[in-house]
């Protein structure tokens, strides 16, 4: 099982690499080469979450009824492609294709990639192996722009769109020398089109990644009002996800992934609080490591509900439909809070986020067996 999960995790670090050096990159080159506008890098870096969430439930779908293994090369493939696409000169529209390939590509790797390593996993230490397993994004999406800087302060452009190219196609031979022990079955017709495991938690989820749009967004330009070095800030929510993730990852399988869930919401709300209160920097760098830890948490928790209510014949598209929750909630979260801060300043921001997570965990206890019959009786 270990050499196993080893394998994916390093095929989908080696996709989400090439996702994460042209992070940094894209921008200038829009800004630069193309002589274009902020509106559009807004838009280009956008389409990338568009074909992700579109792509997710579809590509769990493909992942029960052909295999994880299949679904999980196709979306390197598609990564490699939209790698591929940047030597293009068609400007933006091209751009806009590329990014498209690199979402679906993403939501393919993603998708397929848990379930895959929930298939190989003990049913006792599900929860620890989701959350390590993610660590393969935040470690791609960490390193990759570094790899990114690096190529284009040797190289240029080029360099960096080689490099996206050929780190998912080494990962797409990783991939193939894996044992896929899973047997695809011909999907049932009458089945809902959203499987019922995934909406509770996913919605969740969305609820509770308003909080992290908030940090992710806002807390560098916050703590510039405040005295700066909000950068470090972030790099306290960085490294508390990380640690709390290889530190804590055993927590739901041990006190329960619904009580994990409601617990970890909790804490993200009283980092969101100490943000919003926060004087200086390091007050806030603490709130930003309390987010850190509760989002850390929640993610594997609540997608432990979804593996354990949906079972082994929609576990991969269930597990596709609750991960599009979290691109939904953060794609409303950010230009919600933007507009907050119009209204109220920057604090409210974190304040509204804060009432979101607490919302999620609330959401979460209401799913509860005992809440659920307490709340049906008259």
């Amino acid at each position: 099982m270990r050499s196993r999960f080893a394998a994916i995790f390093i095929a989908s670090l080696l996709g989400f690499l090439a996702v994460g050096a042209v992070l940094p990159i894209l921008p200038r080159f829009v800004k630069g080469p193309l002589d274009s506008s902020d509106l559009a890098v807004g838009i280009v870096v956008g389409a990338f979450a568009i074909a992700a969430v579109v792509t997710r439930p579809l590509a769990g779908r493909a992942a029960d009824a052909r295999g994880r293994r299949a679904v999980f090369t196709w979306g390197t493939l598609a990564v490699a492609l939209g790698g591929a696409l940047y030597f293009v000169p068609g400007g933006i529209p091209s751009l806009l294709v590329a990014r498209l390939a690199l979402g679906a590509g993403e939501g393919l790797i993603f998708t397929a990639g848990m379930a895959w390593v929930v298939d190989i996993s003990p049913e006792d230490r599900r929860g620890q192996i989701i959350g390590i397993f993610g660590l393969s994004i935040w470690t791609g999406l960490s390193a990759g722009p570094a790899i990114g800087e690096g190529l284009f302060a040797l190289a240029g452009y080029d360099a960096v769109w080689a490099f996206s190219v050929i780190s998912p196609l080494l990962g797409a031979l990783v991939a193939r020398r894996i044992v896929d022990e899973h047997r695809g079955a011909v999907p049932d017709q009458r089945r809902s089109l959203l499987p019922r495991a995934a909406l509770r938690p996913g919605m969740a989820l969305a609820l509770a990644a308003v909080g992290n749009a908030a940090v992710v967004s806002f807390i560098v330009l916050h703590l510039e009002t405040r005295g700066g070095h909000g950068t470090v800030a972030f790099i306290c929510f960085a490294v508390a996800v990380v640690g709390s993730r290889l530190l804590g990852s055993r927590m739901p399988d041990l006190f329960g992934a619904r009580r994990s869930a409601a617990l970890a919401a909790l804490v993200e709300a009283i980092g969101l609080a100490i943000i919003a209160l926060a004087g200086d920097w390091p007050v806030a760098a603490l709130g930003a490591a309390f987010v850190g830890v509760g989002w850390s948490l929640l993610f594997p928790s609540l997608a432990l509900m979804v593996v354990t209510d949906a079972g082994e014949r929609r576990r991969a598209e269930a597990l596709g439909t609750y991960t599009a929750f979290f691109d939904i909630g953060f794609g409303i979260g950010a230009p919600l809070c933007g507009a907050v801060i119009l209204i109220g300043g920057y604090p409210a921001a974190f304040w509204v986020g804060a009432g979101f997570a607490i919302a999620g965990g609330l959401m979460t206890l209401a799913g509860a067996p005992r809440v659920r019959g307490a709340l049906a009786r008259p």
